[in-house]
């Protein structure tokens, strides 16, 4: 399929509300085959985010990426003079939620694909009725277990793992050999001590305490409490935000006085919000969207990260947040997708995994066997100084 020039505007379906209590997972064996008339009529794609609730600071900017790219791609004449009709529910940071969501979309809407969810409980509990429906799914959360052994999900943020071993590997140069965990208690920390423990042995580094909070913490006294009193000569705190913004302010406040390591999931400006003038000297791994004006000339990723700003901003008067970078990814992977394709599930299924993208989260290259498509080079390291990222290891 080759995308036409015909310009109009499709309508776009954003559903904020999450009143889906009557949804059934019953019929989700099969899917059924498209009759002639729906090929003529439009391409649908679903979302599931976190729009309200604690994983609203991931939620909306995706949103508002998915939106503004669907109001771009209809504009510009659809995939094939078909337009593309996005439809967005809020799943309100929880899994029920999503599980919901996803039901109505595969049932009521009768999508062609599904992006989400924000975080990876929500998108945990959608895998099995995509996986069901035959429906190809792109989640935009971090824990590789979403696409493990997986046949029709895919996700575009870096994997935990990687993640990890930029922490681990830095750690290690640095001369660490202790190291304490606080963790966010959902699906986003599940298996974060174990990877720790079985990468940081092959490093010669030892976890030596976990702790965990959930993601609506807002007193972290006796997580850090503990850490103060371990014999850690460093600390990841691994959650999003606000509450990692949180936890790092209680951090410096009970004069822990170590070393911190936060993860990925601080990728905006939300970390700084909650953390203020506590956030300088952090350090963490994420993609290069917040440090792109400090890239070489010559990156790959330079000028879709700078597009993608300058979309971003004019759009929404504000700049994107690493989140926003992993919906960017979701929607071009998809689309391209479709236009070479088109939409049956077996055969779209298959050209996502021979996708190979340059985006926002990295330069991807997905296989049967990756469904993720990332690998560490999609990660830089920056520390955090004076409610900005800067580039300290590309």
């Amino acid at each position: 399929m080759k995308k036409s020039r015909l310009r109009f505007i499709a309508p776009i379906a954003v559903v904020t509300a999450l009143a889906l209590a009557g949804c059934s997972t019953s019929n989700l064996g099969g899917t059924a085959k498209a009759d002639p008339a729906a090929a003529a009529g439009p391409i649908k794609i679903g979302a599931v985010l976190d729009v309200t609730g604690v994983g609203a600071s991931l939620g909306v900017p995706e949103q508002n990426t998915l939106t503004m790219l669907a109001k771009q791609l209809n504009a510009d004449g659809g995939i094939d003079g078909r337009d593309v009709e996005l439809t967005i529910v809020d799943d309100q940071s929880t899994e029920d939620g999503a599980a919901k969501a996803t039901s109505k979309l595969i049932e009521s809407d009768k999508v062609d694909l599904i992006i989400g969810a924000s975080r990876t409980g929500p998108s945990l509990a959608m895998r099995p009725i995509a996986e069901a429906a035959k429906i190809p799914m792109i989640s935009v959360a971090a824990n590789i277990a979403i696409v493990k052994d997986s046949q029709w999900v895919f996700k575009t943020a870096q994997n935990d793992v990687v993640v990890i071993e930029r922490i681990l590997d830095d750690a290690k140069a640095k001369g660490y050999t202790k190291l304490a965990l606080v963790r966010d208690a959902t699906g986003f920390g599940e298996g974060v001590a174990d990877y720790i423990t079985a990468l940081g042995a092959e490093r010669g580094i030892t976890l030596v305490m976990t702790g965990a909070f959930e993601p609506s913490a807002t007193d972290f006294t006796p997580q850090m409490t503990n850490v103060r009193g371990s014999d850690a000569d460093a600390v990841i705190i691994w959650g999003i935000n606000p509450s990692a913004g949180l936890a790092q302010k209680a951090y410096v406040q009970l004069g822990v006085n170590k070393p911190v390591y936060q993860s990925h999931g601080i990728s905006n400006q939300a970390f700084f919000d909650a953390a203020g003038d506590a956030s300088n000297g952090v350090i963490a791994p994420m993609g290069r969207l917040l440090v792109a004006d400090q890239l070489a000339a010559d990156n790959p990723q330079s000028k879709v990260i700078d597009q993608f700003k300058a979309d971003y901003s004019k759009a929404y008067g504000d700049q994107p947040s690493g989140f926003a970078g992993h919906a960017f990814d979701a929607w071009h992977i998809a689309v391209n997708a479709i236009t070479a394709v088109g939409t049956d599930p077996e055969t779209l299924r298959g050209e996502l995994e021979t996708a190979k993208w340059t985006g926002i989260s990295g330069v991807f290259t997905m296989t049967a066997k990756n469904h993720s498509g990332l690998d560490a080079s999609a990660l830089i390291l920056a520390e955090a100084k004076d409610g900005r990222w800067n580039l300290l290891k590309d």
